[in-house]
């Protein structure tokens, strides 16, 4: 059981990049789906969530009409869109899931964690 983060980089401020979260090992598609950051001296916080039973998604306010969460179950995948980016929004980037119908905030109700990516903004 394995999830892999990919699609960090360096971007200007304005910029746009896709994350991306596949699943080996087990199926995505009814597993809740959060996207989580950490900056450097700060703690790790959740960005966007999406459900697990009817794919409802949450997002945190700093980021909310920029950043979009989706799942293609086809390719075992949940992305994160990051439009609009700032240099706010560096950090790096963890996806995690959970077998739970409903989607979750908390770090520490999810029970798989990818290695993070890293995303740097430059204003």
């Amino acid at each position: 059981v394995q999830l892999q983060t990919s699609g960090g980089g360096l971007v200007q401020s304005g910029g746009s990049l896709r994350l991306s979260c596949t699943a080996s090992g087990f199926s995505l598609e009814s597993y809740a789906i959060g996207w989580f950051r950490q900056a450097p001296g700060k703690e790790r916080g959740a960005v966007s969530c999406i459900s697990g039973e009817d794919d409802s998604t949450h997002y945190r306010d700093a980021v909310k009409g920029r950043f979009t969460i989706s799942r293609d179950s086809a390719r075992n995948t949940v992305y994160l869109q990051m439009n609009g980016l700032e240099p706010e929004d560096t950090a790096v980037y963890y996806c995690a899931a959970t077998p739970r119908a409903g989607f979750t905030t908390r770090g520490d109700e999810y029970d798989y964690w990818g290695q993070g990516t890293q995303v740097t903004v430059s204003s």
